[in-house]
């Protein structure tokens, strides 16, 4: 969302344990090179890691994975505490804990603009990757949210891109039919539930009228009182339809991609650098696809949330701001930048003519050339209260504790306590 998640994402617990991985001998001390990041972007990280410490045999490089959730939390706890990696997965503009023009402004991160790279940056997302005019995070990737599909178990009910919204609950009665579902959704991970309803306000609201953003801020709109309304009542609509895994509320994100990786369901409506997570659980050999989740019967009118995906930044306390630094500067180089676009089925943020697609998940690429990409609704947000107020709203919905407008009201209320 993240929009991307998003997106996105939330926060839970500081006492959440995260996975740890080294390409190199690893070790925690003043020598080693430590980087955080989001679980999603291991298969992407991974590699860059190993690439960069063959071009930099010096250097050790120890990496710590989580969720979205307990990253977040543990990040604010560790940049209080002195104790956060060197580098760290930072989020764009402001929509949560772990974003930029929050975290800058705190004094947590280091001031990049002196490097050689952000005036490359398009100028497009300069705005949600700067704080105060300076750039302190390095954007790697642009990606998106849609549905992420196997091919495979396509194919085993003869089902094809859906492209408007009659054909997704067509599709949804299909794969029901066949003893699967169509679409895998694992709500029990907070982060998850927002993304279904980006997919459909990408459309129904912001698409209807791009200026919906700026009207919000100036007090003209409101969640209650426009489409977001609507886009609840499709979402529970397809749950309703048998759309998703049986309780989505008790699903986690690792179930829903275990689903689509062994063919249970057809698909996920998920940020793109899930792909390689499913790929890493499913049979060698297995192709995934992508498509936009339409949310009306025109398929003209549909878009798609696009915007800036993976981005790191370097702690202004640092152990190893030297390394840092150059980990920074190689990331940003466009063959590490391709690279890692590449393994998060994404476009380089920083573009380039050597950069090709898988073609797979082509639909992003050509979405925003035509211009019919949405930014993440929670990087225009005004502060993190609003997600958290989503994210909950829709277990909510989800459990039958709360309505559209119950949670829509409650949204408005933390939109306006900036």
């Amino acid at each position: 969302m993240r929009r991307t998640i998003l997106g996105a994402l939330g926060a839970l617990t500081a006492t959440a344990v995260l996975t740890s991985c080294s390409n190199s001998a690893g070790g925690t001390g003043s020598d080693t090179l430590r980087i955080a990041s989001n679980s999603s972007e291991k298969a992407a990280l991974d590699a860059t890691v190993a690439a960069f410490e063959k071009a930099n045999p010096g250097i050790k490089v120890n990496v710590t994975y989580a969720d979205t959730d307990p990253y977040l939390s543990t990040l604010r706890t560790q940049l209080s505490s002195g104790t956060a990696a060197d580098v760290f997965f930072t989020f764009p503009a402001k929509g949560n804990a772990g974003s930029v023009q929050l975290l800058a402004p705190a004094g947590y991160l280091e001031d990049l603009s002196g490097r050689s790279w952000p005036s490359k940056v398009p100028q497009d997302i300069k705005s949600v990757t700067q704080s105060g005019g300076k750039q302190y995070m390095l954007p790697v990737t642009f990606t998106g949210i849609g549905a992420v599909y196997n091919k495979k178990a396509f194919s085993e009910v003869k089902a094809t891109e859906p492209t408007t919204w009659t054909q997704v609950l067509a599709l949804c009665d299909k794969a029901k039919t066949a003893g699967k579902v169509a679409f895998a959704l694992g709500n029990q991970t907070p982060w998850v539930t927002q993304l279904i309803d980006y997919a459909l306000v990408s459309t129904l609201v912001y698409g209807q009228n791009p200026a919906f953003d700026s009207e919000q801020a100036a007090g003209r709109a409101t969640f209650a009182g426009s489409a977001w309304k609507s886009a609840m009542n499709q979402y529970l609509d397809m749950n309703k339809r048998g759309c998703f895994s049986k309780d989505p509320d008790g699903t986690s994100v690792d179930a829903a991609v275990k689903q689509v990786a062994q063919g249970k369901a057809l698909a996920a409506v998920q940020v793109l650098a899930t792909a390689a997570q499913i790929k890493e659980t499913a049979q060698s050999g297995t192709e995934l696809g992508m498509f936009p989740l339409p949310a009306t019967d025109d398929p003209s009118a549909t878009r798609m949330p696009g915007a800036v995906g993976s981005s790191y930044a370097v702690n202004a306390m640092a152990k190893n701001k030297e390394a840092a630094e150059k980990f920074i500067d190689f990331l940003a180089t466009p063959q590490a930048m391709n690279d890692y676009a590449a393994k998060s089925n994404a476009a380089a943020a920083i573009t380039n003519p050597s950069f090709t697609p898988d073609p797979a998940f082509k639909a992003l690429i050509d979405y925003q050339k035509a211009g019919r990409t949405v930014p993440f609704m929670d990087q225009m947000w005004p502060n993190p209260k609003v997600q958290q107020t989503h994210l909950s709203g829709v277990q909510d919905l989800f459990a039958g504790k709360a309505t559209p407008q119950d949670v829509l009201n409650q949204m408005d209320k933390a939109y306006k306590n900036d």
